[in-house]
């Protein structure tokens, strides 16, 4: 994607400003230093020209937005046949404030009996979220393998309401008893507490209506594991 929203710039420069940086720098407010380092395939390994930094450049220019992105989408059987270790879901804040990992929300794409996964960005409610980047150190997670997404549902309240957002660490997917888990579920993504009795793993949820959240068995490739649920964010309090 970094590389189609610099071709897509490239053209822009072109087509709308007769092939200068000069006049589109004069157009947006950026200095042609901003714009050569955004154009570098070198520059930050390539990735100056992030989501957050085409958005601002769109309406800068008054673009409509997602302009870079047009016409970019992932091709998502490539995507999926990644799996796990190609996921690169979180990257390093822009150069604003170091403090912070920029986490991408996504949507999982899931396969039933198939431990890989891709992702779509979930883009209505701010395409990231951003953590401490102390708190993840001090875990020892590795950036490159967390990503957020929403809950689904009310399988889990009060512990996580719908529409909370919760981090996980896809690394992690050792079973512990009583540990909250993102699940590959019979191809479906689940967020749910596993529990450990008569030699079984369940799938179990925190709301008291056990009749209508009533346990399963998670056993074999119908109940994968995603990764460990280690942080949430809600607007309940």
């Amino acid at each position: 994607m970094y590389q189609y929203r610099r071709d897509r710039l490239l053209a822009l420069i072109s087509e709308r400003y007769e092939h200068t940086r000069k006049k589109i720098s004069d157009a947006s407010g950026w200095s042609e230093a901003r714009i050569s380092q955004i154009l570098s395939p070198t520059y930050r390994d390539g990735r100056a020209f992030s989501e957050k930094i085409a958005r601002k450049l769109e309406a800068d220019l008054q673009l409509d937005s997602m302009y870079f992105d047009q016409g970019g989408a992932p091709d998502q059987a490539a995507m999926a046949a990644r799996a796990l270790a190609g996921v690169k879901a979180v990257f390093v804040n822009d150069g604003d404030d170091e403090r912070f990992y920029d986490i991408r929300k996504v949507k999982l794409r899931l396969s039933a009996g198939i431990t890989g996964f891709a992702v779509e960005p979930e883009t209505h409610d701010g395409s990231t979220i951003s953590v401490p980047r102390g708190w993840v150190d001090r875990n020892g997670y590795h950036p490159e393998k967390l990503v957020a997404i929403k809950v689904k549902g009310e399988s889990m309240e009060p512990a996580l309401y719908e529409d909370d957002v919760v981090i996980i660490n896809t690394a992690d997917i050792r079973p512990i008893d009583g540990v909250v888990y993102a699940i590959n579920y019979e191809g479906e993504p689940v967020v749910k507490r596993l529990a450990r009795d008569i030699g079984e793993w369940w799938l179990t949820s925190d709301n008291p209506d056990q009749r209508k959240y009533h346990r399963k068995m998670c056993r074999g490739k119908e109940c994968i594991i995603v990764g460990r649920v280690v942080r949430k964010e809600s607007e309940r309090i």
